[in-house]
């Protein structure tokens, strides 16, 4: 069951904007109807969009639109924060950048959205040294001025919302244009991470060993690790019971299986073992998930 976050839970509707540093951890899948974009600020973590997850960092920057779900993982004991900016896409009107005459140059804003799941989240807008500095500095400031809430400063965030993505668009052209050519190491490395995890995807419901997946890519069960690792950011085994788990997901809430026939379809002949995986995983138990109970995501932990 997907949440449907409202934009009203944190902005109001004369200014529907909203920013906010913070702990990023696990998350339920959930969606909102405002624009959110996203910096990493420290630590990793997986992003879960359009069924596929996709490993982020510090430094990534990303957008959800309205009406897009997603959702966050981040291994026990691990951290990541990230800066939050939220606001409903009417909070910048047409007028305001036509007359700062700046309309056509929001090429990430406008853009970036729309290209393809595997661009938009696998560090394709990675910022570092200088770059990362400048806009750390600018969201700051921004959530400085809404927390103090001074002469002029819905104007300032306003304003400041506008160079904030004039920055990013700069940013994400010039990566473009001067993105080089993966090297046949790392080419082959993607290539091995993506057969691998095509693999999983197909037979998740199967017996899968790390010996058998290492015979059948000719890989040492250390270097497949790495690999994968270095991929997703986690370890062959946690990407399929992430795997798992999401199709465990779909056969709980579109079918009348029973759990321990849901546990056996995606691969576990442990019932128990499925449902402590499921209730680390979600963070509710699946007979819960099933009936609507899954743990409502906390308001800080978009």
């Amino acid at each position: 069951m997907q949440q449907i976050i409202k934009g009203s839970a944190y902005m109001k509707e004369e200014f529907p904007f909203w920013i906010t540093r913070m702990s990023q951890g696990p998350s339920n899948e959930h969606g909102h109807d405002f624009v959110e974009v996203v910096y990493v600020a420290s630590g990793k973590g997986m992003h879960l969009f359009g069924g596929s997850q996709y490993a982020i960092r510090a430094g990534d920057v990303f957008i959800i639109n309205p009406g897009e779900t997603h959702a966050y993982y981040v291994e026990p004991g691990k951290e990541m924060e990230i800066i939050n900016c939220l606001f409903m896409p009417s909070f910048i009107p047409d007028s305001l950048l036509q007359e700062l005459g700046i309309s056509t140059s929001m090429d990430y804003f406008y853009v970036h959205p729309f290209l393809k799941n595997e661009v938009r989240f696998n560090h394709y807008l990675n910022l570092h040294g200088q770059d990362a500095a400048s806009v750390l500095t600018l969201m700051e400031s921004m959530i400085r001025e809404i927390g103090n809430r001074g002469s002029g400063y819905k104007t300032i965030i306003r304003l400041q919302l506008v160079e904030l993505l004039i920055m990013l668009s700069r940013y994400y052209t010039l990566m473009q244009n001067s993105r080089m050519l993966p090297t046949p190491s790392q080419l082959d490395r993607e290539i091995t991470a993506r057969r691998v995890y095509g693999y999983l995807e197909r037979h998740y419901d199967k017996k899968i060993t790390m010996e058998s997946l290492s015979s059948l890519f000719n890989v040492s069960v250390r270097q497949l690790n790495r690999i994968m690792s270095q991929e997703f950011g986690k370890s062959v085994i946690a990407v399929l019971h992430d795997i798992r788990i999401e199709r465990a997901k779909h056969l709980l809430t579109g079918s009348q299986e029973k759990v321990i026939a849901v546990a056996t379809m995606v691969g576990y002949d442990d019932p128990s073992f499925f449902s402590r995986l499921f209730q680390r995983t979600v963070g509710c138990s699946p007979g819960q998930y099933r009936i609507g109970l899954e743990i409502d995501t906390p308001r800080h932990k978009l």
